[in-house]
């Protein structure tokens, strides 16, 4: 199959398109045929060998943990009732890096696979496993529930504007958003309101919210500043959840690094499929362009979600 991969680590540059294996499929797994894969901020870490003292990393490395496609074949104990033909996505993540989503094939534990939303085409079906995960799961450690008033820091970008969106699904009464003023049309249309990042945001807003000028939660999913910031803009600090920086534990709060869970993402899926969670994608790029994209992504700024096409 071609592929996308690096044999060390480095730049955008290190990723070329090469000629590799097809997967084995495990017991347990889902071969899937790749129509598209998310890009997320995770891979160009991995790309550069940040997280190579938590997992174990293996060359060639094809980076990629989000997928939408189709199912080619599955192990003989998968679980899911998954047929060949059958519309998937996909969070792709192993105990280990090699194996990923930036190619013609990839195979996945079914504990990570659920059916594709029928409403999402499979460039907007690729964006939302890792990012839509991460967001439902940083809420529900922070215990966001009916009437809840949340603080979601870097609300307009992959997982800030489906956890904006799956706040309200989970009954919060007011989700706040910290964005660029050029992007608070685009939280209000999302059901946030939005407010400025940066220096001064506990004044802003305390103003917004009245009272004692503090929200129930908040989730953090930039780090530096608004983790920093995080504890007093909250009543209780165990209710700050970090997907960036484990230092919030020091600090009272939890971190989540998210986890495969087929139930949760076909849970994401009906909540698309009844119009009630929208995926952004601010730009696709074909498969031999994943450096481009990279470059993009690191370039700050992305509104929602990137996506490879195959």
């Amino acid at each position: 199959m071609k592929g996308i991969a690096q044999n060390e680590f480095g730049s955008a540059d290190v990723l070329s398109v090469q000629d590799l294996p097809d997967p084995l499929v495990g017991p347990d797994s889902v071969l899937i045929r790749v129509r598209a894969a998310g890009v997320n901020p995770v891979d160009y870490k991995i790309r550069e060998g940040y997280l190579k003292g938590l997992l174990p990393h293996y060359f060639p490395i094809v980076p990629g943990w989000d997928v939408a496609g189709v199912v080619e074949a599955t192990g003989p104990a998968a679980a899911g009732g998954l047929r060949p033909g059958d519309e998937v996505v996909a969070y792709a993540r192993k105990d280990y890096v090699q194996h990923g989503t930036y190619a013609e094939l990839v195979a996945v534990p079914d504990r990570g696979v659920a059916r594709k939303p029928a409403s999402l085409d499979f460039a907007h079906a690729a964006g939302l496993p890792l990012a839509g995960l991460t967001a439902l799961q940083a809420l529900r450690a922070a215990e966001v529930g009916e009437g809840a008033t949340v603080l979601v820091h870097a609300a307009s970008g992959g997982v800030g504007h489906l956890a904006v969106q799956i706040a309200r699904a989970l009954g919060a009464g007011r989700v706040i958003g910290t964005a660029s003023e050029g992007n608070h049309d685009f939280l209000r249309s999302l059901g946030a309101e939005p407010v400025r990042y940066g220096d001064g945001l506990p004044d802003r807003l305390a103003a917004l919210v009245g009272g004692d000028g503090r929200v129930d939660a908040a989730l953090d999913f930039v780090g530096g500043q608004a983790l920093e910031q995080s504890p007093e803009l909250v009543r209780d600090p165990a209710r700050v959840v970090s997907i960036v920086d484990p230092s919030v534990l020091a600090r009272g709060g939890r971190y989540v690094f998210v986890r495969p869970d087929a139930a949760q993402l076909g849970w994401l899926g009906e909540l698309a499929d009844a119009g009630r969670l929208r995926v952004e994608v601010q730009r696709t790029f074909a498969l031999g362009d994943a450096a481009e994209a990279h470059r993009t992504l690191e370039g700050g700024h992305v509104r929602g979600k990137l996506v490879l096409t195959v």
